[in-house]
């Protein structure tokens, strides 16, 4: 059986730098890093998540101040609101939750936000940074997920074949800028990509980001390899699944992530950590 990757060990190794950072700005600069959660409406899985995301931020000494908004709320009323967490000085980090409702142009919603306080990679400074390797910026939260469960479990993605899953700004495409800055030979898969089992097949490491439940079964997986199941599906039982088929690939891989309890355990303390390297960081 698969070694299983679990998210709660990585988050909390990561939990455990942020805390330490987070109270040295304090002492040190009188600094306390906050994060403002801006959310339009009450999507369930925003509600969780922003639920997740000051629960986590609350054990590192993280302040949060959630700005929920009427899904009504028109653009123009939006981007004041960002203007003003722009101009506090005691905001260091702005998360927005996406997709915005009809009607509001997220192209622009984007790029009102000031870089230094994206810290889930929405802004088209952070994205050029992923794509460029700079350096500069914030990932998506959840991409650099990935990449932190593979450093915390020892697993070098150095000349190893990788195929990403879906081909997103939020996930796919970070992930795979991701992984090749660390030297992987990467393969962007999709809805179009031909014998997709053929190709998710020939690589080491299998980063599953399509948003389809079981988009991938036990004829796209062989021995030794590293699966992340970035998915996040209610199934018809309605229990939360990846887009794994898990019960296909765990007897077959070398080490796959759950679902839940993988990815998603880690996503937040990234958000987190984010936030204290912006307030570190300020512009």
């Amino acid at each position: 059986m698969a070694t299983l990757l679990k998210g709660a060990p990585c988050a909390a190794a990561l939990d455990s730098r942020t805390a330490a950072l987070a109270a040295r700005l304090a002492e040190e600069k009188g600094i306390k890093p906050q994060l403002a959660i801006v959310r339009l409406g009450q999507r369930p899985d925003d509600v969780w998540y922003e639920r997740a995301a000051q629960k986590r931020c609350a054990a590192v000494g993280v302040l949060v101040r959630p700005v929920t908004l009427p899904e009504e709320t028109s653009q123009q009323e939006l981007l004041a609101q960002i203007h003003a967490l722009n101009a506090d000085e005691s905001v260091h980090g702005v998360l927005i939750f996406m997709p915005l409702p009809r009607g509001i142009d997220t192209a622009a919603v984007c790029s009102a936000l000031d870089p230094a306080k994206d810290v889930d990679g929405i802004t088209a400074g952070s994205r050029a940074a992923v794509f460029s390797g700079s350096g500069a910026g914030f990932a998506p939260c959840t991409a650099e997920a990935c990449l932190r469960i593979l450093e915390h479990y020892g697993i070098d993605p150095a000349g190893k074949r990788a195929a990403v899953i879906g081909r997103s700004l939020v996930i796919g495409k970070p992930a795979a800028m991701l992984l090749l800055a660390k030297n992987a030979t990467v393969t962007m898969c999709h809805s179009r990509t031909p014998d997709l089992d053929s190709v998710v097949r020939q690589a080491d490491i299998v980063v599953a980001a399509a948003g389809k439940i079981g988009v991938v079964g036990k004829d796209a997986f062989r021995s030794g390899q590293t699966v992340i199941d970035v998915g996040m599906n209610c199934g018809d039982d309605g229990k939360m699944c990846g887009d794994v088929v898990f019960s296909d690939a765990e007897p077959i891989v070398g080490a796959i992530t759950p679902v839940p309890g993988g990815v998603g355990a880690v996503t937040t303390s990234v958000l987190a950590a984010h936030t204290v390297a912006a307030a570190g960081n300020p512009a």
